[in-house]
């Protein structure tokens, strides 16, 4: 141990290890690397819905056990969890009020007047997440420039504490017109709201995210006041729980953006957090795809409850705003990640007009699919799997679980006399289903971003991905799948190859003319400062990254698109090349772009970046080509009728491998079905690589 570093007075530390965390909605997974060896451990534990983080200690305490993990020397410690997003869905959050300008007191309500499906005459819109009761108009008013019309009523904003206290609030969300230019008002408000009613959190728009555009700030606002209190909670529950096993590295948390930040900033800045789990899988994947030289990637993470599809360009995530939290928008920069209802869990039922129908609804992980005998009686896409022999030859989730394929097989039969069919065709129109909703959801975003999936490969992940992935790639025609050697606790590495990132905004609203430089060589400095503070708040030492956007539209447009800027264009007033990457962007997006026309710019944003830690995973030995050996046949239902097909355990499959589908390929953490016309090789890394023949 040469090169171990000091321990106290001349002791040495016999491990390091690095700790990745995800909670999904069925199991919570743990990818774990000790730095010296390169060696890796994962694992998978059963969430506990009713007592959250004792699946933490649970896991914690077998990795001790099972691979010699000692807490005290864990130098980082990243955790994903889906508290903030599941209190929005299951609208568990805190009871809060909003103070806005008087008169403006339905903006949530009137959003921007869209409907969420304009082709349906039932729809109408989610009830807000603050009540028309608790929202209080209070006589104030800046004027477009910031300047001030009208000071607060101070008499009104004590009479509307006291209001919304008697009603049960137990915070309360600021958000008055053009605080993005001046945040004084929204400052003064929430001072005196300190003074009166100590016992209630306050969040101002202007500080949660000072964007132009009122609903937009509000309802992130309130996005972040509404998880606040549970968030605050687990997180302080958390630290508690690593410091008594011993755990002295900082909690780090997977952000929506695809970075990390410590526990203290999330407590405050919960909105951030909200979509960490399928953001840190993206950046899992981004990593795993570099590695085995993959460029374009389409990621697919099916979990429990939900598949998410996202796409890696050029080896990097795509970001973008919007994203939908439950039936709330999330207007802070995240990785562009689409989702359906359609998990391993996802419950099969037949509709009143005798229609096969799958999710959203899910089993979870209490009482969960059928198969795994803890009480489910429904059928979902994983007994669907059980009943047409791809499942059911090993034990799952490390030996948390054994599949009984006769519980499956008697909750399909159910369905199956329903619309008369026999249990196996029944579960394969359920995997159908399944397949065809995520086809019609995968061609969405290929639409959107403009790109021919036959030009991508496919990396199914999470615990479901690999069951239906390479069927799923096989509709849209597309060449290649590739499967991480580990690809139920994909989400878990990438909180552990994450960097640091803080997103940043500065609403400028300006035209792009040689009179707008000094106000965006300001609001750069200015963000340029902040996120090197940010940075140094979180611990960073080491060399910052500052990436520069400016959202950018022509005059006259209602809404602007994301470009990237180099600072020294700003930096040097070179307008030239500012427009020139805006025409660029334009034409790439809306095979359109004016050259002769103005330009506005709206905002201008900064990421701080601070570079994760630089894993080195060794290679394996290179092997001669070879056939691999299927550990015995089984019987599979692949369609039509059950064929005898190879099973393999993963963990004997070597670099140079090679065996043809239909297959069947068993680990630990999940279970790969490889269709017939596919042919599989194994890479230096252990990622199965998928062909298919025309």
């Amino acid at each position: 141990m040469d090169n171990a570093p000091a321990l106290g007075k001349g002791h040495l530390k016999e491990q390091d290890w690095k700790v990745g965390v995800d909670i999904g909605g069925t199991f919570i997974d743990f990818c774990a690397l000790e730095t010296r060896s390169g060696r890796v451990a994962s694992l998978k534990v059963l969430t506990t819905p009713d007592d959250p983080g004792a699946e933490l200690m649970t896991g914690l305490s077998l990795l001790a056990e099972r691979e010699g993990l000692d807490p005290t020397s864990i130098s980082r410690f990243v955790h994903g969890t889906t508290v903030g997003i599941n209190t929005v869905i299951q609208r568990r959050g805190v009871s809060l009020a909003l103070m806005t300008n008087a008169g403006f007191e339905d903006v949530i309500e009137l959003a921007r007047l869209r409907m969420p499906d304009v082709y349906s005459l039932f729809c109408s819109r989610p009830d807000q997440l603050i009540s028309r009761d608790m929202v209080f108009g209070i006589p104030a008013r800046l004027r477009a420039d910031g300047s001030e019309a009208q000071a607060p009523d101070m008499q009104a904003v004590i009479e509307a504490v006291a209001t919304a206290k008697a009603r049960g609030a137990s915070g309360i969300i600021i958000s008055f017109l053009h605080s993005w230019r001046n945040d004084a008002q929204e400052a003064a408000v929430k001072a005196q709201i300190a003074k009166s009613a100590p016992d209630l959190f306050v969040f101002t728009s202007s500080e949660v995210w000072p964007v132009i555009r009122e609903y937009e700030r509000t309802t992130t606002a309130i996005l972040n006041g509404y998880v606040h209190p549970r968030v605050s909670g687990y997180l302080t529950a958390l630290e508690d729980k690593l410091v008594s096993r011993g755990v002295t590295a900082p909690a780090l948390l997977t952000k929506s953006n695809g970075g990390v930040m410590n526990a203290a900033e999330g407590k405050r800045s919960c909105v951030q957090m909200l979509l960490s789990g399928t953001a840190s899988g993206v950046i899992g994947a981004a990593w795993l795809a570099r590695r085995a030289g993959e460029k374009h990637i389409l990621t697919l993470d099916i979990g429990g409850t939900s598949a998410d599809f996202a796409l890696i360009i050029d080896g990097e995530p795509q970001f973008g705003t919007g994203e939908l939290i439950g039936e709330f928008p999330l207007h802070i920069p995240s990785v562009s990640v689409s989702s359906i209802g359609i998990g391993g869990g996802s419950i099969a039922s037949v509709d009143a007009q005798g229609v096969l129908r799958v999710g959203p609804e899910s089993a979870g992980s209490t009482p969960g699919p059928a198969c795994y005998g803890r009480g489910g009686t429904q059928a979902t896409v994983t007994d669907a799997m059980a009943v047409c022999g791809w499942l059911g030859h090993s034990q799952m989730a490390y030996g948390q679980l054994q599949i009984n394929v006769g519980l499956a097989r008697a909750a399909v039969s159910k369905l199956a006399d329903q619309i008369g069919r026999t249990a196996e065709e029944a579960a394969q129109a359920i995997l159908d289903i399944a397949i065809s909703e995520m086809f019609v959801e995968v061609e969405k975003l290929a639409s959107r971003a403009g790109v021919d999936l036959r030009e991508f490969t496919l990396m199914p992940f999470g615990g479901g991905g690999p069951m239906l992935g390479a069927f799923l790639a096989r509709e849209f025609k597309m060449a290649k799948v590739i499967g991480p050697p580990r690809p139920g606790v994909v989400s878990a590495l990438g909180g552990l190859v994450a960097d640091l990132r803080g997103d940043f905004i500065r609403t400028v609203f300006t035209h792009l003319s040689a009179e707008a430089t000094p106000q965006l060589r300001k609001a750069l400095d200015s963000l340029s400062a902040e996120g090197l503070a940010w940075l140094s708040k979180q611990g960073h030492e080491g060399p910052a990254t500052l990436n520069v956007s400016a959202d950018m539209r022509y005059v006259g447009q209602s809404f602007e698109i994301e470009v990237p800027v180099l600072a020294a264009w700003i930096a040097e007033g070179k307008l030239s090349p500012i427009k020139d990457a805006f025409h660029a962007m334009h034409a790439k997006l809306y095979d359109f772009d004016d050259p002769d026309g103005e330009i506005e710019i709206v905002n201008l944003r900064l990421s701080a970046i601070g570079a994760g830690p630089a894993l080195e995973l060794p290679l394996e030995a290179e092997h001669a080509a070879a056939a691999a050996v299927p550990e015995r046949e089984i019987p599979v239902f692949t369609g039509k009728e059950f064929e005898w097909i190879g099973l393999y355990r993963r963990d004997l499959l070597h670099p140079g491998g090679r065996f043809s589908g239909p297959a069947v390929v068993a680990q630990e953490d999940t279970t790969f079905a490889i269709p017939a016309g596919a042919t599989v090789d194994v890479d230096r890394h252990l990622n199965l690589h998928l062909t298919f023949s025309e």
